[in-house]
């Protein structure tokens, strides 16, 4: 099974990285993949260390995908060298165990060595699930074929008419902008 969550690291120099990011947990791990070029490996091999972040704030999955917004509030790990996002239901703190390196996707196992628990989980929303699909869509612009992209975005499109609050407006509305932008600068020569 594969947990749709934001990971957060941060560089030597503590400055934080916020990535969406699918996790597996395996043996009592925390699994990783994150395709090269990636900050968050990069990370990761500097410090040993990353943060799961647990939330049902969707603008932050399509805030970074997008690009539109990518900086988030984040507050020091309790005891790993990175940090969380400040607006998180719960934390799972993470240190290096293993690499298993690859030229396209390393894996990384992670031994979970803090969890936190901010806030109550409020339960499942349609749209939160909407818009993280969503977002996993934008990420794959570039090889999915339009039609597909198309039928997806409208079947997803009726759980946000249905049941989105407004952050999830908000996220949804950014992820059209960027299909718009990526299909306008695929047109240019």
């Amino acid at each position: 099974m594969i947990y749709e969550t934001i990971v957060t690291t941060a560089d030597r120099n503590g400055r934080p990285h916020i990535a969406p990011m699918g996790v597996r947990f395996e043996e009592g791990f925390a699994i990783l993949a994150p395709f090269r070029p990636s900050a968050t490996l990069d990370n990761v091999i500097a410090t040993n260390s990353a943060v799961i972040n647990f939330t049902t704030d969707v603008r932050v999955f399509a805030g970074c995908v997008t690009g539109i917004q990518r900086e988030w509030p984040t507050l020091a790990a309790s005891t790993v060298k990175s940090v969380r996002l400040v607006e998180t239901l719960a934390h799972t703190e993470l240190h290096l165990a293993e690499l298993l390196d690859d030229d396209t996707r390393p894996v990384l196992r992670m031994e979970c060595v803090h969890r936190t628990t901010h806030a109550p989980f409020p339960g499942f929303n349609r749209a939160q699930a909407a818009v993280v699909e969503g977002a996993i869509l934008v990420s794959r612009l570039f090889m999915l074929p339009r039609e597909k992209v198309d039928s997806e975005i409208e079947y997803l499109r009726i759980a946000i008419d249905k049941t989105a609050g407004d952050n999830e407006r908000i996220a949804w509305n950014w992820l059209l902008q960027a299909i718009e932008r990526y299909r306008a600068q695929a047109h240019q020569p």
